[in-house]
């Protein structure tokens, strides 16, 4: 179940279909269009599309403006500058002010991966996380992007969301199921392990969870779409019934879907944890993934972190 295209082209078909019937929408892009395939947005709607140029700080203060005027502003910029750059404005303007801004990260994680540390955004979901008033959303196929992108018209607040670049394979077989930000998905039941994951290591999470079976391990495997709003629920629960948790993620293990989860583990039911992503150093450069595969973010790599976990 192969995706045909990138999850940012689904987010722009999305709004194309949803701009017909709500004209209150709008696209910013800070020369990204192309990037972030908007392009077909602004031909179709040019009345409801804004370009900044290369202006993370100035795109973020426009489209909290507009938000104060009734429209419904989605901003489209590379992760890496738009939730570093423009932090200050996301913190004050956006949060802050509650204003209804979706701020959309494209090439996120090490989607830029051969440009190295400067285009890499592994420290995005910390940020981003820690601000109050601010939703934080990574969908993990273009169904999800979908029901998510329709989700976020209608959501009163700011969120950043974070997609990556390039096409990912399916984890669902259609957008017929139900999505609820802040609301995780069971995606496969077990009993001795939960593997969470979100974005584009849910695929990597569910190929485990198949590896692991052969193994005699029955995972539990989590799609945490939403890192804030936080399915604590969902989490202790895994705790409670599996009692082992291994949290993966393409984002530094500091501050980001790992450090979520053991906020809430460790302070509410403590059970045997690790967390996989991008160790504290520049994430090495190369296609993503290579660099997966060399931070253990793989079938292979979660498989040995299970097995070591379980004592087996």
């Amino acid at each position: 179940m192969a995706n045909k295209i990138p999850n940012r082209q689904v987010i722009c078909d999305t709004l194309l279909e949803l701009a017909k019937e709500n004209r209150d929408i709008m696209v910013l892009a800070s020369d990204s269009r192309g990037s972030a395939a908007m392009a077909p947005f602004a031909n179709t709607y040019p009345d409801q599309f804004v370009e900044v140029g290369i202006a993370e700080q100035n795109i973020v203060g426009i489209s909290a403006g507009l938000a104060h005027s009734g429209k419904k502003p989605f901003v489209t910029s590379p992760a890496c500058f738009l939730s570093m750059r423009s932090i200050e404005q996301i913190k004050v303007d956006v949060a802050y002010s509650a204003t209804n801004v979706k701020l959309v990260g494209i090439s996120g994680g090490v989607s830029y991966g051969a440009l190295g540390m400067s285009h890499h955004s592994v420290q995005d979901l910390a940020v981003t996380r820690a601000i109050p008033g601010l939703a934080v959303l990574m969908p993990a196929d273009r169904h999800e992007t979908k029901k998510m992108t329709e989700a976020l018209v209608g959501y009163e607040g700011g969120a950043y969301i974070r997609i990556g670049r390039n096409p990912v394979e399916d984890v669902y077989e259609s957008d017929e199921y139900e999505f609820k930000i802040g609301k995780a998905v069971t995606m496969r039941e077990g009993n001795d392990l939960t593997i969470i994951s979100s974005g584009e290591t849910v695929r990597v999470a569910l190929d485990t969870e198949a590896a692991l079976k052969e193994n005699g391990v029955s995972c539990r495997v989590l799609n945490m779409h939403t890192i804030k709003p936080l399915d604590e629920e969902a989490i202790l629960c895994a705790a409670r019934e599996t009692g082992h948790i291994i949290t993966v993620e393409e984002h530094s293990i500091h501050g980001g879907l790992g450090a979520a989860v053991a906020e809430v583990v460790i302070q509410n039911f403590p059970v045997p944890m690790r967390i996989i992503g991008i160790p504290d150093e520049p994430a090495i450069a190369g296609k993503t993934a290579e660099v997966f595969e060399h931070y253990g973010i793989s079938v292979q790599g979660l498989k040995k972190a299970a097995l070591e976990l379980l004592g087996r």
